[in-house]
């Protein structure tokens, strides 16, 4: 019986902790206690929150962004303990539970997603190694070979450039493709790039015994261009480019 009531009572205590507005605190507990673990708690999350999504913070008042992450810390079930994983978790909860709500700005979940990005980079347990590669190749007549911590992403909006002042209301014409990635110096940055160094990089990570200049004729075949040395010489320029930012390791030995 002891144990029944024990574990009654931590069900209504964490109920509470996440909602206090609809889950009464446990009896017998003075509200100051119950106080502190309520804004240690929620402080905590809501402040991570704010550090890894600091753009979306900027563009919601106050009242707005509270009551967000309020719902947030309330309703999702998250999937792992680790606090360096709550990021993950809100962006779950963006994608999976939360409505859209007419304050949202368009392009809101992937925006989030472009944010929750430089986190998973950064604490990526990933490691570059140059076992098997040549940092040296020639990028045409090698295999290209991409650093594990490179991301290629594609938006529809150009979540780059978000922010309270730059909040377009339908995405444009054209998507933003974007590679982003963890340097030697482990610092997170971005590169704009066009639909023909993404197509480049999707190749090339996913063929590993097509050349760089194999990828940029097949590129050039897909586009019908009537020069394809055109192709291949800025596909070399964009290789090159890209292997200078630690994007490209080298080429497969």
């Amino acid at each position: 019986m002891a144990k029944a009531n024990l574990k009654e009572i931590q069900y209504a205590f964490t109920a509470h902790l996440r909602d206090p507005e609809n889950n009464p605190a446990p009896e017998g507990i003075e509200d100051r206690r119950m106080g502190i673990y309520r804004d240690l708690l929620y402080n905590n999350v809501e402040g991570f929150v704010s550090k890894v999504f600091p753009v979306m913070r900027s563009i919601y008042n106050d009242e707005t962004w509270h009551e967000m992450v309020r719902d947030f810390f309330s309703r999702h079930q998250s999937q792992s303990p680790y606090f360096l994983e709550i990021s993950q978790e809100f962006l779950s909860y963006l994608q999976h539970e939360r409505d859209p709500r007419p304050e949202d700005p368009a392009g809101l979940l992937e925006l989030a997603h472009y944010e929750w990005v430089e986190l998973a980079l950064n604490v990526s347990d990933e490691t570059i190694t140059l076992d098997g590669i040549d940092a040296n190749g020639d990028l045409l007549a090698g295999h290209p070979v991409l650093s594990p911590l490179a991301w290629s992403l594609v938006y529809q909006f150009p979540v780059h450039k978000m922010g309270p002042d730059h909040l377009p209301a339908d995405a444009p014409e054209q998507a933003s493709y974007l590679v982003v990635y963890r340097n030697r110096n482990d610092e997170v940055k971005f590169m704009e790039i066009n639909p023909v160094t993404a197509r480049l990089i999707g190749l090339i990570k996913h063929d590993k015994t097509l050349s760089g200049q194999q990828a940029l004729k097949q590129i050039s075949q897909e586009m019908q261009h009537p020069n394809p040395e055109v192709v291949i010489n800025g596909g070399l320029c964009a290789l090159t480019e890209l292997q200078s930012c630690g994007v490209i390791l080298g080429t497969q030995r």
